[in-house]
């Protein structure tokens, strides 16, 4: 059942979704070459503890984990395109880091992803995070009331198509609220028209992921939670909690 929320749980939502930008901007400020992963995860659980907020992602195990995941952050490194576990691993000059959190403050939930290069960039590196931060906008611009599901995901996945980049549909966003994935499942393609009708209160997370290569083929690694590019190639992840409003799509994850 898909859930509508009122102003007040909306902006309780908001709050939520202020920590969770601040412990990515925290991350990525603190991210350079010769850092490993963990400390980042370190760096990211210090926010939410202050902040009084829980972790989403600590403990999760959804159906198709073998383990429960470990970690605030997921730290997913250039073929490593998701759900990546925070470890010792130390970034390189040049890697395409990944970091999504989710947080919640008095029940209610935000969740929210960045990707960024850590060191001397590579401009395909560049070019891809360009492409996902756009389709990201395209997918919140197309979410307003009257507006079907099908039109987020058709403007997620136009923004791809021109850029020559590879989009895997078997992931995309999810309804949020109460708990972390909710009804409805957010396309990264599709039809525009189609699909569910956004009404005010709906709250999606909206989360284009993108490769370098086609994106239709992933590997799980041995830690039962990575996602790595079958191919090698890398990947970059962009994602906000958005909620449909009156006066259109507000973001409640901004940084």
């Amino acid at each position: 059942m898909v859930e509508l929320k009122t102003a007040a749980e909306i902006e309780q939502m908001r709050t939520a979704g202020k920590v969770v930008g601040a412990a990515l901007t925290a991350v990525k400020k603190q991210a350079a070459v010769g850092v490993s992963l963990r400390e980042l995860d370190e760096v990211a659980r210090d926010v939410l503890r202050s902040a009084g907020a829980v972790s989403l992602f600590d403990g999760y195990q959804p159906g198709f984990a073998t383990n429960p995941f470990r970690g605030v952050i997921c730290t997913s490194v250039n073929d490593a395109v998701l759900h990546g576990l925070p470890s010792e691993l130390r970034l390189a000059d040049g890697d395409l880091l990944n970091v999504d959190c989710g947080a919640s403050i008095d029940g209610w939930c935000a969740d929210s992803a960045t990707s960024f290069v850590v060191g001397t960039p590579n401009a395909d590196d560049l070019e891809l995070i360009a492409a996902t931060e756009q389709a990201l906008a395209a997918g919140i611009a197309a979410a307003v009331p009257g507006a079907r599901m099908g039109d987020i995901g058709a403007a997620i996945g136009e923004v791809g198509h021109k850029a020559g980049v590879g989009t895997n549909l078997d992931f995309g966003g999810h309804g949020i609220g109460r708990s972390m994935h909710e009804e409805p499942h957010v396309p990264n393609g599709g039809q525009p028209g189609r699909g569910l009708k956004l009404r005010p209160g709906h709250v999606i997370a909206i989360e284009p992921w993108f490769w370098h290569g086609p994106g239709s083929v992933y590997v799980i690694d041995e830690d039962g939670w990575t996602l790595r590019s079958a191919d090698k190639t890398r990947g970059a992840h962009a994602e906000h909690t958005v909620a449909i409003t009156d006066s259109g799509p507000q973001i409640l994850t901004s940084r």
